[in-house]
């Protein structure tokens, strides 16, 4: 994330000054919304994640540890978010879906595409995160851990298990990795 805000208006924030609050979230909208829609791989749910993320900050205030970077914190915030947010679209999922908003590696054939997303789509929650920012984002391990607040070990862990389940999957489907 961006530079990080000076201390007195995070000082003010978790005094609860609303107008701090406005600060920082004009500051940190964006770059919050584009981190969630790096998991969410949904536009529209990406917005709701953001408001939900906000809030969630607005009311975790308090708990702010002043000498923590702000970015780092409203990432791991955005992470928790966007996890309930696929674990909810999970389970009002009915059957197979055909289409998918999660964008899978360049790859021309359109069903081994959705192939690719239905895999995706099919891991526990905690490794379709990780997995999707590491394979598909390509975002650094460490950076990760620090979102999640993981140990980087977890985060490695994580990313070898989803890679073993989705290469399962993707078997499965017919599709050779």
């Amino acid at each position: 994330m961006q530079n990080e805000p000076d201390g007195e208006l995070l000082w003010r924030f978790v005094q609860g000054d609303e107008e701090a609050f406005h600060t920082l979230y004009r500051q940190f909208e964006i770059e919050v919304y584009r981190w969630i829609l790096r998991i969410v791989r949904d536009a529209s749910g990406a917005e709701d994640v953001v408001i939900e993320t906000f809030w969630r900050a607005y009311r975790a205030r308090a708990r702010f540890d002043l000498s923590r970077s702000f970015g780092a914190w409203m990432r791991a915030i955005a992470t928790n978010a966007s996890r309930d947010y696929l674990r909810q679209v999970r389970s009002l999922a009915t059957g197979v879906q055909t289409t998918d908003n999660i964008a899978g590696p360049a790859i021309a054939d359109r069903s081994v595409n959705a192939s690719v997303a239905r895999a995706f789509r099919r891991l526990p929650t905690k490794l379709q995160v990780v997995a999707t920012l590491a394979l598909i984002e390509e975002r650094p391990y460490r950076e990760i851990a620090e979102a999640l607040d993981l140990p980087l070990g977890t985060v490695k862990s994580r990313i070898s298990r989803a890679a073993r389940k989705l290469q399962k999957e993707l078997i499965r489907l017919g599709v050779r990795p």
